[in-house]
């Protein structure tokens, strides 16, 4: 009775221990795992432009860009980055030169030179491409304001490199992802009128949907004067807290506010996705096995299994 009653006990408290969260990500990950292992990445029929964007600083905007590039070209796709982010974290993270003497978006946006003069190979990434930014971009906020076709200057300079690498024979590119500043200033403009979607980072906190409205006036207004095909495609839930109720409840907020654009993928708030820039990488190539390594990949597969708009 008593082997009984601890047998009881001990299978009761493996059943109570099994259901804990860190339990759950466990069971995720091997299953996300398993899954990736033998999927293949499809090439849309056409380039994608996507800019990620959202004028709140510190929602995993550029962990994002960086690690859905890393994550779709690791899934044999042609990848170009373009960081019009003044900061140039997205260059550090991966691993590019971007001192104030090299050829940047500054020039490219400033000062008209080709994309193809600025664009670098991402170090042991084979099918990832970035163009840097600098310090010098800065400025451009300013410089813009006097230039002809202002707001068209990244939209012309991606198009030309399209048809460049056409041209030249080059295998077509399939994604290009434009990482913006934190704010709705003229380098924002120009990346969303470059580009036919918007993916949209939200930190799963209580806060998630302040802002956002501003953010979609904004696109609103670029759709009705600048660029009618612009849409937000994509939002996904970043820094998600799988053990607090209230990343749960932001999350279905978003969910009912945004059904259509929202990613199944939530990425999780991880040490190593924070640790991954500081040496050079992604998180992808720091921990390729960590959740936050395996949620974007989970997340890149689900950007690229949706359809174009």
């Amino acid at each position: 009775m008593h082997v009984a009653e601890q047998r009881d006990g001990s299978s009761s408290g493996q059943g109570a221990m099994e259901d804990t969260p860190l339990m759950r990500e466990l069971t995720r990950d091997h299953a996300r795992r398993k899954k990736l292992e033998s999927v293949d990445f499809s090439r849309p029929g056409d380039t994608r432009v996507i800019t990620v964007a959202n004028q709140k600083g510190g929602v995993g905007k550029t962990s994002t860009t960086v690690n859905l590039a890393a994550a779709l070209s690791m899934g044999g796709l042609n990848v170009l980055v373009i960081d019009a982010d003044p900061q140039g974290n997205t260059s550090t993270a991966l691993n590019i030169e971007h001192h104030a003497e090299v050829p940047s978006m500054y020039e490219v946006l400033v000062e008209s030179a080709p994309l193809s003069e600025v664009v670098q190979d991402v170090p042991d990434m084979e099918r990832l491409q970035c163009a840097p930014a600098t310090i010098n971009l800065s400025g451009a906020e300013i410089e813009l304001v006097s230039l002809v076709a202002r707001e068209n200057r990244l939209r012309n300079a991606i198009r030309d490199h399209l048809e460049l690498r056409d041209q030249q024979g080059m295998d077509r590119l399939d994604y290009v992802l434009v990482d913006c500043p934190p704010s709705l200033g003229l380098l924002t403009v120009n990346a969303l009128v470059a580009a036919r979607e918007v993916l949209i980072p939200i930190q799963a906190e209580y806060y998630a949907l302040e802002g956002l409205s501003l953010l979609l006036n904004n696109i609103d207004l670029i759709r009705q004067h600048l660029n009618p095909d612009l849409v937000v495609s994509t939002i996904m839930l970043t820094m998600y807290d799988a053990r607090t109720r209230l990343a749960a409840q932001v999350a279905q907020d978003v969910r009912d506010h945004f059904p259509e654009q929202t990613l199944e993928t939530t990425i999780p708030r991880s040490v190593r996705i924070s640790e991954a820039p500081s040496y050079g990488q992604t998180v992808l190539t720091y921990d390729p096995s960590s959740s936050g390594a395996l949620a974007y990949r989970a997340a890149a597969f689900e950007l690229n299994t949706r359809p174009a708009p």
